[in-house]
């Protein structure tokens, strides 16, 4: 065998091992990355349970206070019911887009009956004053915070997978190993009081 017949086997072996390395180091990566947005799912599904868990307290609270506001009242568990439900088909398969866009609607849903029971419960001064309502629109608020920072994390963790998915040459095995799209948590937050204008 030839010298040039020996160099032409030695370059076909270190491309051969520079393509296994690339496709071994490119397919954990994007493990990794789907693996972390999972593990940010995780969190949200922690306190997406607790806000949940919440919810049958602070209605019963509110309950003795607003006889006249029955509706409210029943739009807020019914929200509630639907976004347990879609904690619990997001859990089976986070990241999953049509199951994440349930999540979103039914969490946006449930933030806005939220929303009305709280304006409501201020034109309720005893109910405004009652202990126990005060203590659960704290912890309330706190949860929704820790929601907010667990989602920033997840909506972070799945940009970073979709966009090693996305990019080439990697868009090349996730195509081959069925890595598919991971789709964002997005609730619609109440609309903000703005501050008013001021001239001069």
């Amino acid at each position: 065998m030839g010298t040039g017949a020996v160099v032409a086997i030695v370059v076909a072996v270190v491309v051969v091992l520079a393509l296994v390395i690339w496709a071994v180091s490119g397919y954990n990566g994007l493990v990794r990355r789907r693996n972390g947005y999972q593990n940010a799912f995780a969190q949200i599904d922690v306190q997406l349970t607790r806000r949940h868990d919440l919810i049958p307290n602070l209605v019963e609270t509110a309950k003795g206070y607003l006889r006249h506001e029955q509706q409210t009242l029943e739009s807020v568990t019914a929200a509630r019911s639907g976004a347990v439900r879609a904690q619990e088909q997001a859990r089976g398969n986070p990241g999953d887009p049509s199951a994440m866009q349930e999540l979103s609607g039914a969490e946006t849903a449930l933030t806005q009956s939220l929303g009305r029971l709280l304006a409501v419960s201020e034109s309720y001064p005893d109910l405004k004053a009652s202990q126990n309502m005060s203590q659960l629109s704290e912890e309330l608020t706190s949860t929704e915070n820790r929601v907010a920072f667990a989602r920033q994390a997840y909506n972070d963790a799945v940009l970073s997978y979709n966009n090693k998915r996305e990019t080439f040459p990697t868009n090349m095995l996730a195509g081959m190993f069925g890595f598919g799209p991971a789709e964002p948590l997005i609730i619609d937050e109440p609309e903000r009081r703005q501050a008013p204008d001021v001239s001069f």
